[in-house]
């Protein structure tokens, strides 16, 4: 018996519609993600996709809450903004997926493939990462407070500003940038800019920092 499914938005406006004999949902978003259907802000809340290909899917702002994405193939896949919370994505494949501001929170990320993601401001507070790959990935601005990341596979230098290095050797962190002579007056008194020492927040910047001198340091020998 032929069935017909309708992916709406949270708005409720129909996005793409899929008929065939015994339907679910899994086939329908697959079928949606082949096609390259624009899934923007689809209602997908608690929806079974375990396994499921998404490859290359456009899923910008959709409503994940609460979805079985384990198994599932999200490669370069579009989540900007969209909203996992309470998720599973247990060893989902996730390579160089766009998930700046998703809200990633208490979902279950374990042996997930996440190389090459881009995570810039995601709220992954409470997350489970155990495991996961994140080689060349991207946390510039990421929360992770609370998050578990046992046995995490190349896990990238994080804070929760964004960081680097400028041309005339300048270490910026967030937006303030500074000499090496400048940071280590900053570090060794008591001042504070946005972020309250003593809180893991600071020793994560502060480990960027040292991490970045170390290079210069050694570059400039």
């Amino acid at each position: 018996m032929k069935t017909t499914i309708e992916i709406k938005s949270i708005f409720g406006k129909v996005l793409f519609t899929y008929t065939n004999e015994n339907a679910t949902i899994k086939d329908a978003v697959e079928q949606a993600a082949k096609d390259g259907a624009n899934l923007n802000g689809a209602n997908l809340d608690g929806a079974n996709l375990y396994r499921a290909n998404l490859y290359g899917a456009n899923l910008y702002g959709a409503n994940l809450n609460g979805a079985n994405l384990d198994g599932a193939n999200l490669y370069r896949a579009n989540l900007y903004g969209a909203s996992l919370d309470g998720a599973s994505l247990n060893g989902a494949n996730l390579n160089g997926a766009n998930l700046n501001v998703a809200i990633l929170y208490r979902a279950n990320l374990n042996g997930a493939n996440l190389n090459g993601a881009i995570l810039y401001r995601a709220n992954l507070n409470g997350a489970s990462l155990d495991g996961a790959s994140l080689d060349g990935a991207s946390l510039d601005g990421a929360s992770l407070n609370g998050a578990s990341l046992d046995g995490a596979i190349k896990l990238p230098i994080h804070c929760k500003w964004s960081h680097g290095i400028t041309e005339n050797n300048l270490i910026h962190i967030g937006c303030e940038k500074r000499t090496i002579e400048d940071w280590d007056e900053f570090f060794s008194s008591d001042k504070e800019l946005e972020t309250k020492r003593g809180t893991k927040e600071f020793k994560q910047i502060q480990a960027v920092y040292e991490s970045y001198k170390a290079y210069l340091n050694f570059l400039n020998k």
